[in-house]
């Protein structure tokens, strides 16, 4: 019977140890943290773990392109040294938070994790790379976007994506909320993709992002998910 009890405890340790471990082989900085750390470390493994598309419409600079979607990504990641750094990001920070979880399951020691991804390192006026202005989608003009939210009405700005799962949990009762106060409230939804520059200009870091407003001014913002129950309470 002891010697049972001191087995179970054993592995309780042992794997206490290994979760303490992988967790401390990630660490997650904010975008300046992040620049800084890439800056001083010599040659930084840095992967962009976006899709193809994406890659080639912005990244960082010296940034590979591994998507962590890609049925290969195991293989090509393997043929980085597991020994040194390695730095990922993506869009948000969700994608990225998977290949720094997988990288330290494969045996990566060093792993640096963008919080909130490209979209909140533009929001804070970091440089990035290789823009091909031929594929970025500009969308709604800040003129656009101010004619849309002067109303006599409340207007809910939802951004979103159709890559975010966030986002698409919440599209079916903000759809539904749309048709239901439509007397009351303007409910307009703008994909962050499709609307780039807006979404630059506002400084728009993470998704999705409801903001509301009233006579042309901002009167609550929400940043992540957030329920039908909750947002009623706002509206």
């Amino acid at each position: 019977m002891k010697s049972k009890l001191f087995l179970l405890l054993l592995l309780s340790c042992l794997f206490l140890s290994c979760q303490g471990q992988t967790a401390k082989n990630i660490q997650t900085l904010d975008p300046k943290t992040y620049a800084e750390k890439l800056k001083t470390t010599e040659k930084p493994q840095l992967l962009d773990v976006r899709t193809p598309q994406e890659y080639e419409v912005e990244h960082l600079e010296n940034a590979d392109n591994v998507n962590i979607n890609s049925a290969d990504f195991a293989t090509k990641a393997a043929q980085y040294d597991k020994t040194k750094p390695v730095f990922v990001y993506c869009k948000v920070g969700g994608r990225s938070a998977q290949a720094a979880d997988k990288l330290a399951e494969m045996g990566f020691k060093e792993i640096y994790n963008l919080d909130g991804g490209i979209m909140k390192w533009s929001a804070n006026n970091l440089p990035k790379t290789s823009q091909n202005t031929q594929n970025v989608k500009t969308g709604m003009t800040s003129d656009d976007f101010q004619k849309l939210i002067t109303s006599d009405k409340k207007v809910l700005i939802n951004f979103t994506a159709v890559w975010c799962g966030p986002c698409q949990k919440m599209k079916p009762y903000v759809l539904k909320l749309q048709e239901e106060l439509k007397d009351q409230i303007k409910i307009v939804r703008l994909d962050a993709d499709e609307n780039k520059a807006l979404v630059e200009g506002m400084k728009i870091d993470g998704l999705p992002t409801i903001i509301v407003y009233e006579n042309g001014k901002e009167v609550w913002r929400n940043l992540g998910y957030i329920t039908e129950e909750e947002l009623r309470k706002h509206l």
